[in-house]
Parts: C-alpha cells; structure tokens; sequence
C-alpha cells in the first residue's frame, strides 16, 4: 500500500506496513527459522538419551538409533537454516527496494517536495536508512526464533526438574527485559547519528559539485575545515552509538554467562544427588551453554530494532511530505484566453502584483529587489500555493490544472542550469526529438554555437556529471538552447545572461526575441539587462513588490531616471 503524498504518517507506520506486505515471505522464513532453532535446541537433549541409553548400558541398538536421530536433526537444522534465512534476507532486500522506489519517487516527484533536505541527506535515506528500515523483517525473524529456542529449552528443563525449568522460565525474561532498558537511549544515538552521517554526506556532495568555484574564490580551505567540523560531529555521535552497542553487548553476554553458571551448577549438584542422571546433566549443561546464543540473538535483535526505528522515522519525514505544487485535474485550457494571468497576487514580498503574458507577447520584468524576482518566479512555477489572489494559464486557475499539462504549459529556466552526464545532444533533447537542423538553430538563438564548435565531436561532445568542464556562461546558453527546443507555451526566464559578455548577450537576445516571437507562445523574462528588456514588447518594473511602471524599455528609459539608471550600463 503506497501513501499519499502529504499523508501524515510515522515511523512505526512504515515498520508495520513493511512488516504487513511481505507477511507471507516473513512467516515462511519464521518458520523455517523457528525449526532451526528448536533442532538445535534438540541436540543437546539428543545427546543425553545417547549417554543414558547407549554409553551407560553398553547397548548397540540404542547407539544405532541415536546416531540416526542425530544424522537426522543435523539435515533438518541445515535445511530449515537455508531456508528460512534465504526467506529473511529476499524479505528485506524486497522491501529495500521498495522503499528506495518510493523515495526516489517522491524526491522526484513533478509537483516537488518539503522536506528541507539537500541532495545529499535524500541520497543517505534512500540508501542506508531504506536498508537499516528493511532490517525489521530480519530482525522478527530472527528474534521469532530465537524465542522459540528459548521456549523449547525451558520446556525440555521442565520435563528434566521443575526448579531448574522455573529458574530458566524466570530469568530469561528479566534478562530480555534488562537488556531492553537501554533500547530507547541506542534509538536516541542512533537517530543522531544518522542524522549527522546524512549532514555529513550532503556538505560532501554540495563541496565537490562546487568545488571549482571555491578553488576560484580561493575558499576551498574554509571548506575543508567546515567538513572537517562535521565530520568530527559525525564521529562522536557515531562512538556514542557504538559506545551504547558495546555496553548492550557486553551486559547481554556477562548476564547470559551468569545464568549459564547458576544453571549448570545447579544441574551439577543435582547430579551428586541422584536427583538427575548423568545424561540430564549432560542435557541440561548443553542446553543452558546454548541458550546463550539465542539470548545474545535478542539482544542483537533489540539493536537492529533501535537502528529501524529511527531510520523508519526519516523515511517516514520524506514520505509524508507535503508538495511543493497543489495540482488537479483540468486537462484543457481556452486557447482564446492569455497564456499567463496574475490578478492581485501576494507572496512574501509581492503586494497585489497584476501581470500579463499574451499569446505572441515578450514581456520583460524589473525588480529592484531580488527578493521580489524570488517570489515571483515560485508563484508562476506554481511553488507557492499560499499565495493570495489567482495565477490563471490559458483562463484556467494554475491549481486546478492537471500536472502533466501544467509542466507541458509553463517552463520556469533558472539561470543556474543543471546539466548531466551524458553529450551535449543528451542535455539539449532531454528526451525530446529533434534531428540537427533544429538543434542547430536553437544553440544559434542561444548563442551557444562557440561551445558546440568548440569540440570535435561537437553536439556529440561528452559532458561530465553537472557539465563541470563547461564555464558558467556555457552552462547557462546550453540551458536557454534546451529550453527554447522544448517550446513551451509559457517560458519564464530568469537572468538568462548573467554570466556572458556583452556581444554575446546581444546575439542571444536577439535569438530569444526571434525563436520566441511567434503567435502561439508566450515568454517571460525576470533580468535587468538593457539588450534583453529593449527586446521586450512589454516591460513591467516591480518595486518593493508593487507594479509601479509599465511601457517599453525605450520609453521606461526616457521617462523614468530609476529605471535608466538601474538597466542602463
């Protein structure tokens, strides 16, 4: 059963739901398991009646069948270990897979995601959080079993002398319960310490994409000691973890030899007595020295039990987060309506913002204030859901619209471009078709035909993860070029040309306004760059999140000494 996107859910949600969809494979290994461990509780108790039966009397014939008994419950317990530990592992790397499936998923999900987290901390729940959550299904197994074998031993004490099942009977459970007592302070330092191995790995990941650029303002040096830092943070939250592993292991194993001494002491006195034979003795050592390993089984088990809760609980933080976009299901728009409406729109800095983008319009926007460009490109990309007033595409409100069409109606291009492994044809397609010819003149709009000629194989050229061979400013055309070879009804643009010289700033501007200027599309342009606003049909200038002037870049430049001095270079 897979959540709902936004359903809020916990962690024990997705331990139980785990637990619940691979009840069939789980239950087959606990059996198996179980059998195990009751065989090999039987061992000892095997070797007792061969004691009494054939070494004390000298008989062949209870020699023989106790041979055959062994023989037998070896081949059971090889088999039923094979069987039930091959039916625990496939039911945790199942369900490995799934909740990886599901976190990738909703990291990538169209609409987005509040989580709040970077790359790097989603990458560490999808990997070690998804495989230390699926652990539970091999934990009940093995904890299932091994209560079994406790169970087992406790019965077969009984049947030998009744106090020394009862001591059995009463002291494994306080023993279990004791070494239970440290379980929520390992949760607590293992949530910490996944936690911070999460911080840890995303100011890796963020470091080493960014690396050329602190080596080029010469701060790679600050940021070695930041990760350094966090580091060290990682590594002592990761010895307290361990620190509260070891005294659990430690107590586990110095209690478990405890109760094996008082056992077999007191078999051993009994013996002296005649109370018991010299076979139940036997019995009675062999199964207390094996009740160990299903105690010290428990105590691993309470462990990996600690580990899943805590990782269950940030799977549980990404599942159950809340979209970014709110979405319905209108499939259509009007074609005789403009493609893009705001009407008194507000969000953070933005204060009653009207604003239009008809079919065929090039309208470029000023803000004064980054803050208000911010603003105003999530509410367009429909990031902002709590805005106040509407955001219509096509006549139809933005929220209604199904998401498919709504990414297929409006393309926001920010001017930090991501590009992948791969060529550069493979960056420009995106998966689209398109045969050279266009991919040639969209690179030319985008003025980008230098970073394709510039290698021999040219749009055949392999790209690096993040295109980190290519400047800033070939980063930047290469993600215009993409964008205008997707031809979205409404394409938003945001500082297209920050990190270009002016000659080529001029030629994409004049690329865009070409590309773009015909009567089907729409194209909005948050910069302050003159050649690209004196390209705009239209010029909207936000200041202090308000619309205080509108007009084209030439009249706005003659009439307004603000906006003159603002694009004016």
């Amino acid at each position: 059963m897979a959540y709902q996107v936004g359903e809020t859910i916990i962690g024990g949600q997705v331990l139980r739901r785990a637990v619940g969809r691979h009840r069939k494979r789980l239950a087959l290994g606990v059996f198996w398991l179980s059998l195990h461990q009751a065989t090999e509780a039987a061992v000892p108790v095997t070797i007792g009646i061969f004691v009494d039966r054939a070494v004390s009397t000298g008989r062949l014939e209870p020699l023989l069948w106790c041979v055959l008994m062994m023989a037998g419950l070896f081949a059971v317990l090889s088999t039923a270990w094979k069987t039930g530990a091959r039916q625990g592992v496939r039911s945790a790397e199942y369900e490995m897979h799934q909740l990886r499936l599901e976190v990738a998923q909703r990291v990538l999900d169209p609409r987005g995601h509040r989580t709040g987290m970077r790359a790097g901390e989603l990458l560490s729940i999808a990997t070690s959080d998804a495989e230390k959550a699926a652990l539970i299904m091999r934990a009940l197994a093995i904890g299932t079993a091994a209560t079994t074998a406790l169970v087992v031993s406790s019965v077969v004490l009984l049947l030998i002398d009744v106090p020394l099942g009862l001591g059995v009977l009463v002291g494994v459970p306080l023993l279990v319960v004791g070494i239970q007592a440290l379980s929520p302070l390992l949760t607590r330092r293992t949530s910490t310490q996944q936690e911070s191995v999460a911080s840890t790995t995303a100011l890796a990941t963020d470091l080493v994409s960014g690396l050329r650029a602190l080596r080029g303002i010469g701060a790679q040096h600050n940021a070695a000691e930041r990760y350094r830092r966090s580091s060290q943070e990682t590594l002592r939250a990761t010895l307290k973890a361990a620190s509260t592993n070891g005294l659990q292991d430690g107590l586990t194993t110095a209690t478990s030899g405890l109760l094996l001494a008082a056992v077999a002491g007191v078999a051993g006195w009994f013996a002296l007595n005649g109370r018991i034979s010299i076979g139940e003795l036997i019995t009675v050592v062999g199964l207390a020295q094996f009740v160990a390993e299903p105690v010290g089984t428990l105590g691993y088990v309470s462990q990996v039990l600690a580990m899943s809760r805590a990782s269950a609980a940030r799977l549980a933080s990404v599942l159950s987060s809340p979209p970014l976009m709110v979405t319905g299901s209108v499939a259509s728009v009007d074609p005789e309506r403009p493609l893009l409406e705001l009407r008194g729109v507000g969000h953070k800095t933005l204060n009653a913002v009207d604003l239009t983008v008809g079919r065929g319009e090039l309208v470029g926007v000023l803000c004064y204030d980054p803050r208000d460009a911010d603003a105003l490109l999530a509410v367009v990309s429909g990031r902002a859901p709590e805005h106040t007033g509407s955001v219509a595409v096509g006549g139809q409100v933005m929220e209604e619209l199904d998401i498919d069409l709504l990414r297929r109606s409006v393309l926001v291009e920010q001017h930090e471009t991501d590009l992948f492994e791969g060529t550069l044809r493979t960056n420009l397609l995106a998966g689209s078709a398109a045969d050279d010819l266009r991919l040639r003149g969209v690179v030319a709009a985008a003025a980008a035909v230098d970073v394709v000629d510039a290698h021999a194989d040219g749009l055949d050229h392999p790209l690096s993860d993040r295109g980190r061979t290519l400047s800033g400013g070939q980063r930047q055309r290469l993600g215009l070029a993409r964008a205008l070879l997707a031809e979205p009804p409404v394409l938003v643009l945001h500082d297209p040309s920050t990190a270009v010289d002016a000659v080529t700033e001029e030629v994409l501007a004049e690329g865009l306004a070409e590309v773009r200027g015909v009567a089907s599309l729409g194209t909005l342009v948050l910069t302050s760059s003159p050649a690209l606003l004196g390209k705009m049909h239209r010029v909207v200038v936000l200041v202090d999140g308000e619309v205080v002037a509108s007009g084209t870049h030439a009249d706005l430049a003659a009439e307004n000494p603000a906006y003159a001095e603002a694009v004016l270079r």
